[in-house]
C-alpha cells in the first residue's frame, strides 16, 4: 500500500490549502503547509483553521509524526509549532531555508539574535532524503524557483508542491521573491513532470482561474504536463521564463509577505516578545 488518504483544509483569507496525509494501514500521518490566521488590521492571530486541523486528527484516532512546511511562505502565517504542541510531530523544513533567514534576516536587520541556521526547526530536508508515513515510503524534492528553499513532498503517490504549481488552468507561482527564479521553477517543474503521470499533485493554493467556479486543490502529473497553460509539454524553457517575468512585472506585492515571512523563518513563531510582554513586527519602508 502505497497511496496515502489525504484530507484537505481550505482558508479563503489567503487562498491557502493545508493537508493531513496518512497511512490508512498505521494511523500515522502528517501535517503540511498549516495556517495561523492573522488579522493584519489588529495584529491578533487565531488558532480557527489550526483547530479545525487537530479536531479531524483526534477524531479520526491519527498519530502525527511530521509537521512540515513546504517552503517559507510569503502569503499565510504557519500554525506548525501551535500544532506540533497539539499533536506531537517533528517541525520539518528543508535545508536551504538558511538562504531564506540570511536574507531576511538582513532585511529586517534581526542581528545576532536570530540564528540563521534552520535551528528553529527540529528536522531540516535534503534533496532526495527519504522518510516515511507510517509505513509509506515519503521523499523530499528540492523544487526552488518560487523561493530559493522550496521543496516538494512525494508521499506515496501523492506530491505535495506548494507553490511551484497551481491548477492547469492558472499556470506556476511568481519567482520576483528575493532568491526566487524563473529558469529554477522551469527545471523544478520539469523534475515534477518525471513523476509518473498519475502522481496525485495537492497545491498549496487556488485562486480560481476566470470561468472556474469551485476551489480545487488536486491534480495529477498527467494532467499539468497536458494543459498547464504556463508550462505544459511543449513549452521550452525559454518561452516561460519571459512569460514568467513579464507576468511577475504586473503583480502587486503580497499582502501579507512582510508578517508571514518574519514569522515563518522562525518556524511559526512570533517574535520574543518585549520588556511589556508584547511581540512585535517590524515593517522595513521602502525595501521591498
Amino acid at each position: 500500500m502505497n497511496r496515502p488518504e489525504v484530507k484537505s483544509f481550505f482558508d479563503p483569507a489567503t487562498y491557502t490549502f493545508s493537508y493531513v496525509a496518512w497511512d490508512p494501514a498505521t494511523r500515522h500521518g502528517a501535517v503540511i503547509d498549516s495556517v495561523l490566521d492573522y488579522d493584519p488590521a489588529s495584529g491578533r492571530t487565531r488558532h480557527d483553521s489550526a483547530d479545525a486541523i487537530a479536531a479531524f486528527v483526534r477524531e479520526a484516532g491519527l498519530r502525527i509524526e511530521w509537521v512540515i512546511d513546504t517552503h517559507v511562505h510569503a502569503d499565510h502565517l504557519s500554525a506548525a509549532p501551535y500544532l506540533r504542541e497539539q499533536l506531537g510531530g517533528r517541525l520539518g523544513i528543508g535545508e536551504r531555508v538558511c538562504t531564506v533567514q540570511d536574507t531576511f534576516g538582513t532585511l529586517f536587520n534581526l542581528g545576532d539574535e536570530f540564528a540563521r541556521d534552520g535551528s528553529q526547526f527540529e528536522h531540516l530536508f535534503k534533496d532526495g532524503e527519504r522518510y516515511t508515513v507510517g509505513g509509506i515510503e515519503a521523499q523530499a524534492l528540492y523544487t526552488p524557483g518560487h523561493t530559493p528553499a522550496c521543496m516538494t513532498h512525494l508521499i506515496g503517490d501523492a506530491a505535495f508542491v506548494g507553490d511551484t504549481l497551481f491548477m492547469p488552468d492558472y499556470g506556476t507561482a511568481r519567482c520576483d521573491f528575493p532568491g526566487g527564479d524563473a529558469r529554477a521553477l522551469y527545471r523544478s517543474i520539469q523534475r515534477i513532470f518525471g513523476l509518473p503521470g498519475a502522481t496525485r499533485v495537492f497545491l498549496c493554493h487556488d485562486y480560481k482561474a476566470p470561468g472556474r467556479d469551485e476551489f480545487v486543490c488536486e491534480t495529477t502529473v498527467d494532467a499539468e504536463r497536458r494543459d498547464n497553460v504556463h508550462v505544459r509539454d511543449g513549452i521550452d524553457e525559454d518561452a516561460f521564463v519571459s512569460l514568467r517575468t513579464a507576468r511577475d512585472a504586473t503583480l502587486k506585492v503580497p499582502a501579507l509577505i512582510l508578517p508571514s515571512v518574519q514569522i515563518n523563518m522562525r518556524a511559526g513563531r512570533l517574535p520574543p516578545a518585549e520588556s511589556n510582554g508584547i511581540s512585535y513586527l517590524k515593517i522595513p519602508l521602502d525595501a521591498l
